[in-house]
Order: C-alpha cells, then sequence, then structure tokens
C-alpha cells in the first residue's frame, strides 16, 4: 500500500463529497423505534485530553471563508467530554470545520450535558440570542422537540433519532455504507475467517452496522462467520477489552467494535488481530494492525444546513445520506493493508455509489424501506453466530 495512492484517493472522495452536498433534503429515515442511535452515552473515554471541565461552554466567531449577509450564531450540544477520539470528537471537528468555513457564523458548544439538563441549557443560548441548536445524541430528542414549538423562530436539529416538528428537523448518516467497506478489506485479510465484534446495545442501529460488516466480509470470502459480544454498555473499557481477549482467543484474527474509546482497537492489535472501528480514526490506537474507520464527516450536513439557513431557505427534514454525499467515509487503510485490498474495497465504493450495487442485496433484508433499516432490523445476516438479544 502506497500512502500517496491513498491521498491522492481521498482528495477525490472529498471533491465529489461536496460537490454532492447541494441540498438538505436526505433520505428519510421513517419514524421507526427509538434504537436507531449510537450516540447515547458516547465518549471518548480514557483517551480523552484537553477537555473543558463538566458542563463547559466555549464560543468562537467565524472565519475567512465565504461572505455575505446577516450574522447568526449555532449551538452544539454533547452528552460527552470532547476528547480525542469518538462521537463527540466529530461533531466537535466539523463545527470548528464550519466556524472557519463562514465568517458570517457564531458557534457555541457545551460538553457533558445530560439528557434531563438539556433544556436548561438550550433555554440559555436561546435567551443569549442563539439562532440554531445542534442536540448530537439521541437522548436529547424528546427534550428539544418539547421545546421546538415554544420557541418558532429557533432551529433546531436533531441528530440520530426520529421525531421532527415544523422547526425541528432530524439528521443522521448512513454508516452502515462504509462499515460495508471495511467489512471487505476484512473479509480479504482474515486468515481463519473468523471475525469479532464488541457491541453495546442491541438496538437497530447497531445491528445494522453488525449486518454489513459481516455482510461485506461475506461478499468477497462467503467463509467467513462472526461472533458478537454485547457489554451492554457505551464506554467500558476493561470490559470491551475482556470482550476482545476472548474473541481472539477463540480465533477471530480481525475485531470491530461500537465502542468510541480506543479500548478495542488497542487489544485488538495487542493480540495481532486486524483493528476496525467507527466514527474517527483510531490509527494510531491500532498501529501495524490499524484496518480502518468507519468515518463520520458532519461538516458535510452542517455546512449546507447553516448555509440554508443563512440564506433563509432552511426546512424541517429528515436526512440520511450515505457516500454518496461524504457526510460518512473509509478512514486511510492501516500501513500493512496490501495495496490489493485497497483496491478491491475501492471497487466496491464505486458500486455502491454509482447505484450498481447495494450493501443489502442478496440478504434477507434486500429491498427493506428506510423506514425498516433506521429503526426496525433487529436480527443478523447469515453468517453471524447466535441470535440478536432482546433489548
Amino acid at each position: 500500500m502506497t500512502r500517496e495512492h491513498l491521498t491522492r484517493r481521498n482528495a477525490l472522495k472529498t471533491a465529489a463529497g461536496l460537490a454532492g452536498a447541494v441540498g438538505l433534503a436526505g433520505c428519510s429515515g421513517g419514524s421507526g423505534s427509538s434504537g436507531g442511535s449510537e450516540s447515547s452515552g458516547s465518549s471518548g473515554g480514557s483517551e480523552s485530553s484537553d477537555t473543558e471541565s463538566s458542563g463547559s461552554t466555549a464560543t468562537e466567531s467565524g472565519g475567512s471563508g465565504s461572505s455575505g449577509g446577516d450574522s447568526i450564531s449555532a449551538a452544539f450540544i454533547y452528552q460527552a467530554e470532547v476528547g480525542d477520539v469518538g462521537w463527540d470528537r466529530a461533531h466537535e471537528d466539523a463545527r470548528q470545520a464550519v466556524t472557519e468555513e463562514f465568517d458570517w457564523l457564531e458557534t457555541a458548544y457545551s460538553e457533558a450535558v445530560a439528557p434531563g439538563d438539556v433544556q436548561r441549557v438550550i433555554e440559555q443560548y436561546i435567551s443569549s440570542g442563539m439562532d440554531v441548536i445542534f442536540g448530537t445524541t439521541f437522548g436529547y430528542m424528546d427534550p428539544m422537540a418539547d421545546m421546538a414549538p415554544d420557541y418558532s423562530d429557533t432551529v433546531f436539529e436533531h441528530c440520530s433519532g426520529f421525531r421532527t416538528t415544523e422547526n425541528m428537523g432530524r439528521y443522521y448518516g448512513r454508516l452502515y455504507q462504509a462499515r460495508y467497506l471495511c467489512g471487505i478489506a476484512a473479509g480479504l485479510l482474515t486468515e481463519t475467517n473468523q471475525l469479532g465484534y464488541v457491541a453495546a446495545f442491541p438496538i437497530p442501529e447497531l445491528v445494522r452496522q453488525i449486518n454489513a460488516f459481516v455482510q461485506g466480509a461475506r461478499t468477497v470470502n462467503p467463509d467467513v462467520t462472526a461472533d458478537v459480544r454485547w457489554t451492554n454498555a457505551w464506554v467500558d473499557p476493561p470490559a470491551v477489552t475482556q470482550a476482545v481477549n476472548a474473541l481472539t482467543n477463540d480465533g477471530a484474527d480481525v475485531i470491530n467494535n461500537h465502542q468510541t474509546t480506543t479500548a478495542a482497537t488497542r487489544a485488538a492489535a495487542e493480540n495481532e488481530a486486524w483493528a476496525f472501528t467507527y466514527t474517527t480514526s483510531m490509527a494510531e490506537a491500532g498501529g501495524d494492525w490499524y484496518g480502518s474507520s468507519a468515518l463520520f464527516n458532519w461538516e458535510e450536513f452542517y455546512a449546507p444546513t447553516l448555509q440554508a439557513i443563512h440564506d433563509g431557505e432552511w426546512e424541517s427534514d429528515a436526512y440520511w445520506d450515505g457516500l454518496d454525499s461524504g457526510v460518512v467515509s473509509v478512514d486511510e487503510f492501516g500501513p500493512q493493508v496490501p495495496d490489493s485490498v485497497v483496491s478491491e474495497v475501492e471497487s466496491y465504493q464505486e458500486e455502491l455509489t454509482s447505484g450498481d450495487r447495494t450493501v443489502w442485496q442478496d440478504t434477507e433484508f434486500e429491498g427493506e424501506s428506510d423506514e425498516f433499516l433506521f429503526g426496525e432490523m433487529q436480527s443478523y445476516v447469515e453468517g453471524i453466530n447466535g441470535e440478536v438479544p432482546s433489548s
């Protein structure tokens, strides 16, 4: 694998993503069950550094980018502290990007805000004149939806939920597409044909991503099977490490996870198993055993959304875009992943973005609606041992 090749590939992908992010209307996620979130309680874990104190707030003015018109202000609210990796880190990176892009934009953020406290924080922001509120975790959905009608001049956007109001939209990314591509790589890299996956709670969002990863692996290697270990916690590094050790002891030589700390990535590498992860890059933690990560690039949503608000063209909708918009992507592959594997993944990505292939073709979920995929998937694809436990 050559780093130059990957850099050129990512530059092309970024250009395509910017070209695709020209409107706000995404595919409807439906009004499925409350299982559509991977964010509740997520954090960077013990690896976090340089964070502000619990419940703190920071404000930044816009950069020297696109100019014009009246200024607007937007608040981003995070449930966990912003660490070096993970769910909140991805949103914070995007906030910084759009703040730099628009000179008419002022942003603020609050971290470590529990769902039970979010209404108080929102009221403080609105009383200070904030125009837009972005709530970035599933637990904020009901409080935000309850507040929105009382503050009709404020734009609310909620991440990962299923409720909308006249002045509250919802947004998410089809990360399962990037998970599928990581699965393509995993199916080509494995020597034991056994994959391991460490997950948090058995809700549709997680089941969807597990299924996509394993389906990707079995697309190129039908002999692959997978075992899933559930921790029933969003952040629990000791439990994650124990689960990874058990999976590798049972023969898994590829590990993926749904924990936004580096614990699973580090444990996989220590056991000389390929480490895949999600949300942000965790390449440093994986070292030579790093496979890749399914990334969220939230600026691809935040930038056109804020532009539409600024231009007076925003309407509440249900955004659920994927690879073609750039809101999700695959991280650069690790230093030991062969060029041939990278090229194969690129070929499958082209098929997905062109519409010549779908993640769910040749599975029991082929042809299912977005409503089902978003909030109702509750069983495994072929090749995963056991059954999804009751949530």
